[in-house]
């Protein structure tokens, strides 16, 4: 417990007394943290080093995957690399991690699910602390794993403090969160849009209108239906990224004859990110399955002023992107409905600037790191009011 100078006692609903921590002790719980890149390890990067920036203690806990155990102060955040054994499904393995957690004291502990041996740490090593978890996506593939999970999964969303959700319709659509929606709250992901905002393109125009995908290469990033749709496109595809479908969908190019007008740009540094989208003219997500909980690719596509297209899945791109408002929604697996889309946009000038006018707005609106920072730290404040009862 803090000590009494960092206490406030402020008027809360009604006009009882609602206390307000100051400084916070956070420990955030994950498998990896940078200089390991992924949509959730930047996430927890910029949401830590705003924390940290803002007086509280931050520790990040999270394994090694050089195995040996680490531990290194960076940006002001303390990060706590656990020894790892091995790697199973995508899910690092540490017996060091739960004992790690032990020797914490945070105030809050803020894990980022799914990562089943974060949850196990917290149920066993916790003391019954106060914690919130994020949950960022269903358990989509790995089915039969999901069968022997789903105990652990429903008892520590149910022994949560508060669950963040990044978009309102994950939570309607999730048949995990949906029974613990009064539980729930929505706190959108966020970028710093600042480098998007009025970056130098890349390259020069091109004679033909650019289209752009930027993501990992997997296999619901739904490329394989944007290469299909570009059958009925005058327009030339960047694609940026890598990954294990990169091979399938070169081949599919290759055989649609596409070659000369799709070009895959592999990893792209970035510092360039900026510049790649301020060369493009539309952006497209054309995810076809919930494994894209959200997409924050799209924010950087919005804050770079581009018009985006992207897919109905019940999850948060058709809460990024207002269909009609900063882009286009599109049934998911539908290479005629993106071409459509596509195709009223390569026609009207004047509405793509209108909708990605309309996208970069709603990002400095909405989706900005001390945006998220703010709700996030409201979400602490009250679940630790509560357990100051």
């Amino acid at each position: 417990m803090p000590g009494r100078d960092n206490i406030v006692d402020l008027a809360g609903q009604g006009g009882g007394p609602r206390v307000v921590r100051l400084s916070l002790r956070i420990v955030h719980l994950y498998k990896d943290y940078f200089p390991v890149w992924g949509g959730i390890e930047n996430h927890i990067k910029a949401l830590a080093e705003a924390q940290a920036a803002a007086g509280h203690e931050v520790t990040v806990l999270v394994t090694n995957p050089g195995r040996e155990p680490g531990q290194a102060r960076l940006n002001g955040v303390e990060v706590i690399r656990a020894g790892r054994l091995a790697t199973v499904a995508s899910t690092p393995l540490s017996l060091s991690l739960p004992l790690w957690l032990r020797r914490q004291s945070p105030d809050i502990t803020h894990l980022q699910f799914p990562y089943p041996l974060a949850e196990i740490s917290q149920l066993l090593a916790g003391r019954g602390r106060p914690f919130v978890i994020s949950y960022q996506s269903d358990v989509v593939k790995q089915q039969r794993l999901l069968r022997l999970y789903e105990p652990l999964l429903r008892r520590v969303l149910a022994s949560a403090n508060r669950i963040l959700a990044s978009s309102p319709q994950y939570i309607a659509s999730s048949a995990y969160l949906r029974p613990l929606a009064d539980k729930c709250t929505v706190v959108p992901l966020a970028i710093d849009p600042q480098p998007f905002l009025s970056a130098t393109p890349l390259f020069p125009p091109a004679a033909q209108p650019t289209l752009l995908f930027v993501g990992r290469h997997r296999y619901y990033k739904g490329v394989d239906d944007l290469i299909r749709a570009m059958r009925n496109v005058r327009a030339r595809l960047l694609i940026a990224g890598d990954g294990p479908m990169r091979p399938a969908w070169e081949a599919l190019a290759r055989q649609l004859k596409l070659e000369a007008r799709v070009r895959f740009m592999g990893d792209v540094a970035s510092v360039d990110l900026p510049g790649l989208y301020a060369a493009a003219d539309v952006f497209v997500l054309p995810s076809n399955s919930r494994a894209e909980a959200f997409g924050i690719v799209l924010l950087e596509a919005m804050a770079a002023g581009l018009p985006c297209i992207t897919t109905e899945l019940s999850t948060g791109t058709s809460y990024v992107v207002e269909d009609g408002v900063t882009g286009f929604v599109v049934p998911p697996r539908s290479p005629g409905e993106l071409a459509r889309a596509i195709n009223r946009l390569l026609a009207d000038s004047e509405l793509r600037r209108a909708l990605g006018e309309a996208g970069q707005r709603r990002v400095l609106r909405e989706f900005t790191v001390e945006k998220m920072t703010v709700r996030i730290e409201a979400v602490y404040q009250e679940v630790l009011a509560f357990a100051d009862r």
